[in-house]
């Protein structure tokens, strides 16, 4: 006899069976704040980009585990802090720089390829006779230090004149069946953070830092359509850890001042 609605039936759970809704993704609309409050490095704290979204899903069948949450990745980096004419230096990811790939994962580290594991994920783990309502969130920004003086030098004299940062995320929110590894993408968000600060070093320390062109950033994008995850963007390295830091001196040649983790 065949288990008619039976949870222990082989009920494969499709996309159709998934419900969205109440999903957002938003960039608060406030500037990026500017600390002077260290003789060594200037802070920028930017706005945050937050997304959220509630799911029902369907009843889970016995012997299956589903995680659904947000996943993200880096897809595009610049970010130079000049120092007037002496150089400049750079967070840099290699591979997504010679387009060796396409993005690279910006998981905590910890909770491949999620985003995290708090507000950002939920699991189900079967037999679920009825269907799951719960909420996944996440949320992030910038919040960096960078020297007033060259990096490179063993001078504390403030040489900082410029800060330029365009980075570039696609962020998914999918469930995941953790024992055949089947992805079903519910969304998929694009967004950009960006920002532009010039600095007069020879002004005292609090007075000498600006925002530069737009003060608000552009609001994310929620795509119609679902865009694929690369693979290498739900793996090891993170972004934190491939990134590295040069020191690129107008004469002389490229220094890396920190090697990837």
């Amino acid at each position: 006899m065949g288990c008619i609605q039976s949870i222990a039936c082989k009920s494969r759970i499709k996309r159709e069976n998934i419900v969205v809704y109440d999903v957002s993704a938003t960039i608060d609309h406030c500037p990026t704040i500017i600390e002077e409050n260290s003789p060594i490095v200037l802070r920028y704290k930017t706005p945050y980009f937050k997304a959220s979204a509630r799911i029902l899903m369907p009843p889970i069948p016995r012997n299956e585990t589903w995680v659904v949450g947000w996943i993200q990745a880096c897809t595009q980096m610049e970010f130079y802090n000049t120092y007037g004419d002496i150089g400049l230096s750079s967070w840099e990811l290699p591979e997504l720089r010679e387009e060796l790939v396409r993005a690279i994962s910006d998981s905590d580290g910890v909770s491949y390829p999620w985003y995290g594991n708090t507000t950002e994920t939920v699991t189900l783990a079967g037999p679920i006779s009825k269907p799951s309502r719960f909420t996944v969130s996440m949320n992030d920004n910038f919040y960096p230090s960078v020297t007033w003086a060259v990096p490179v030098s063993e001078c504390n004299t403030p040489l900082l004149t410029a800060i330029k940062r365009d980075q570039s995320f696609t962020t998914w929110l999918v469930a995941l069946n953790t024992g055949s590894r089947e992805k079903i993408l519910l969304q998929t968000v694009k967004w950009r953070m960006r920002v532009d600060i010039v600095v007069d070093p020879s002004m005292p320390l609090g007075a000498r830092a600006r925002l530069m062109g737009r003060a608000y950033q552009e609001q994310p994008r929620m795509l119609t359509r679902m865009e694929p995850i690369p693979p290498n963007a739900l793996g090891r390295p993170n972004a934190n850890d491939a990134q590295v830091l040069m020191w690129r001196p107008k004469r002389g040649p490229p220094l890396v001042v920190i090697p990837p983790k």
